[in-house]
């Protein structure tokens, strides 16, 4: 069939499409009652949409009280976007995608996507949200070249040429591409989304077009920004979060804007969603963020905060489960981690030493430095055997996987790792019994890292013990995250080590774009990715065979109409992939911590998490969760 129609969602999207007939009455949260009483809000009903979407949820909730979250930065006020995981178009709880922020869509021939939204939705502030939001974006935005020098942005593209899209009616959005366009439905639902409306309403104050040209040009003075473009840009950034004034349709709104060591999200009168009950969600009235050196926030945890994932790694464990047995207050649960790997070493394939560009890119080294890694004693000695010796790649729990794909070249083979370095002629060694490479110089690998954990140097000293049997000796050049990821886009770095794919459990109709040279993140081949990020401006074209094949197979997966022709692309890219070792895993599913309060309900035992799809509690829907017990709640004036 050509066609596919998301009319309505499954059970197990945590979301039906309610209509107002099947609520007597609609329930407001009592936060708001003294402002319903001045008359500064309308009735919860006139709030709603007219036909709202309704949570499925484990247990029925009551409404109040506020979540606490440890974060360690201010900058992660865009963690709450991803939690909220409000989506025009969202990933269910069995991974499918499903309508939410819209009421409904079809997509026609893999290239025409309509989009039907929910009569009465309001932003935050009261605003109708229209098909006039996507206006804005689209002809105001995106093809406005002071807002975007480059620009319609390259997912809104397919082979070059931009979509063609119609607003035929205030509640209905089509966009339309020459071919198809398999990766859009997911980038709308990913966990830093692509947005393709804006609160036009809010921004046109700031925009050239719309603005009262001295009253914009004074706004520009005052805010310190170079010119009107940069000020909207900065005025609009609905993943960054920090602009308080800015309209959402988020569960939560931002009360106080950076920098600050306590950040309020107080709950959004005009959310779209309603429990089966009638009652508007979310339960919390607040969720607030404290900020906190990274290396306390698995001491404080127990006691600050009622929901924690985020800065506990597995090696805390231990510590949490005698807090919980010994408190009594909170629930420390493991959950599947979604990453294709723990940790992940990513030789850059486009460093600008051209000695080590030339040996890295000989994939018998790649695969000789895989081999000589002992992943079974890294898995025994820092993860206690409960993890699972792997390349980076899908995971078992993955459609799409087979057990080649973890074990290929991945299994320790001291004698064919050297052997497989001698044919490359790397055979001289030096005093120390280190390789020489065709410069003379030694076979010392530096690996870039972001981390301070002792996990992370954990591991990566015994990936040292294990690359001295083959002749390789390798240290670690530790730097601030924004620095490490400079040196690697720059090709500055000879070899980093990150996490592994942040989709480790993909479907064929999910993107495989991780897999392939197209984005600048991938630190393996940053500057490939740079190439096509930017329609050739910056960064290098791919000039290797088996990499150019995983491009040209991202392609053929965008166009491709059906799951069975997705499957047998992804078949490829993955034996292309496990082949070529372009990235050397250790070990995969290594548990992940979870702090939960006593009080809080609705928070699964037993789940994934993930970064994509799923966005770590966001599939899980945590405007659902609901406290049995409730504190007073913060204010902003506390800071």
């Amino acid at each position: 069939m050509k066609r596919r129609d998301f009319l309505l969602t499954s059970l197990g999207a945590g979301l039906v499409l309610g209509a107002p007939s099947a609520f007597a009455d609609f329930i407001g949260s009592p936060y708001f009652k003294d402002a319903e009483a001045k008359g500064d809000l309308p009735p919860v009903a006139e709030r709603l949409p007219k036909n709202p979407a309704v949570a499925k949820m484990p247990e029925l909730g009551q409404q109040g009280g506020e979540l606490r979250m440890l974060m360690a930065n201010p900058k992660d006020t865009r963690i709450l976007v991803a939690y909220s995981y409000a989506r025009l178009v969202c990933y269910d709880h069995e991974y499918k995608l499903a309508p939410d922020i819209c009421e409904s869509f079809t997509v026609d021939e893999g290239r025409i996507f309509t989009f039907k939204l929910r009569e009465g939705h309001k932003w935050s502030d009261g605003e109708p949200f229209t098909s006039e939001a996507f206006r804005y974006f689209w002809e105001d935005i995106a093809n406005n070249e002071e807002l975007m020098p480059t620009g319609v942005p390259t997912s809104l593209k397919v082979d070059g040429q931009p979509a063609k899209v119609e607003f035929p009616d205030p509640l209905t959005v089509r966009y339309t591409w020459a071919k198809p366009n398999a990766e859009f439905l997911p980038q709308l639902a990913g966990a830093s989304p692509l947005f393709i409306f804006r609160p036009g309403h809010y921004l046109k104050k700031f925009h050239k077009k719309y603005a009262d040209a001295a009253k914009l040009e004074e706004a520009v003075k005052d805010s310190g920004q170079p010119s009107w473009a940069a000020l909207h840009n900065r005025r609009d950034n609905q993943y960054r979060n920090d602009n308080p004034k800015l309209p959402t349709l988020d569960p939560w709104v931002l009360q106080n804007k950076p920098p600050a060591e306590r950040f309020v999200f107080a709950r959004n009168p005009y959310y779209y969603r309603v429990d089966e009950k009638g009652q508007q969600l979310p339960y919390a009235d607040q969720v607030v963020f404290n900020i906190s050196d990274s290396k306390l926030i698995p001491a404080k945890a127990t006691d600050d905060s009622d929901l924690q994932a985020r800065n506990i790694r597995f090696d805390n464990y231990t510590f949490l489960k005698e807090k919980e047995d010994k408190q009594q207050k909170v629930w420390v649960r493991l959950w599947d981690d979604g990453r294709g790997n723990k940790l992940s070493l990513c030789p850059n394939l486009t460093t600008n030493d051209v000695v080590w560009r030339g040996v890295l890119r000989d994939v018998r080294c790649r695969r000789a430095l895989s081999m000589a890694i002992d992943r079974d004693e890294i898995n025994q000695a820092i993860y206690f055997g409960l993890g699972i010796p792997s390349n980076n790649t899908v995971l078992p729990f993955s459609p799409l996987y087979k057990p080649e794909y973890t074990t290929t070249w991945a299994t320790t083979n001291i004698d064919q790792a050297n052997q497989l370095l001698d044919e490359m002629g790397l055979s001289k060694r030096g005093d120390d019994n280190i390789r020489l490479l065709p410069d003379g110089k030694p076979m010392i690998i530096i690996v870039d890292t972001a981390g301070e954990s002792t996990e992370e140097t954990d591991v990566l000293q015994l990936v040292r013990d294990s690359w001295k049997k083959i002749g390789v000796d390798m240290f670690t050049k530790p730097s601030e995250l924004e620095v490490f990821r400079n040196r690697v886009f720059a090709g500055d770095s000879i070899m980093s080590v990150w996490t592994g794919m942040d989709n480790g459990f993909p479907s064929a109709d999910m993107s495989p774009w991780e897999f392939t040279p197209t984005s600048q993140q991938q630190l393996q081949w940053a500057k490939w990715g740079q190439f096509h990020e930017t329609s050739g401006e910056s960064g290098e074209k791919v000039d290797l065979p088996e990499a150019q094949q995983l491009f040209d197979l991202m392609n053929e997966w965008r166009a491709a109409l059906d799951t069975d022709s997705r499957t047998k692309i992804w078949e490829q890219i993955l034996a292309i992939w496990t082949d070529q070792v372009y990235t050397i895993g250790t070990v995969a599913n290594v548990p992940q911590p979870v702090v939960v309060n006593r009080h809080v309900h609705n928070v699964p035992e037993k789940a994934i998490w993930s970064w994509e799809p799923g966005a770590q509690f966001g599939v899980y829907k945590p405007d659902t969760f609901w406290l049995d017990e409730q504190r007073p709640l913060s204010t902003v004036a506390e800071q």
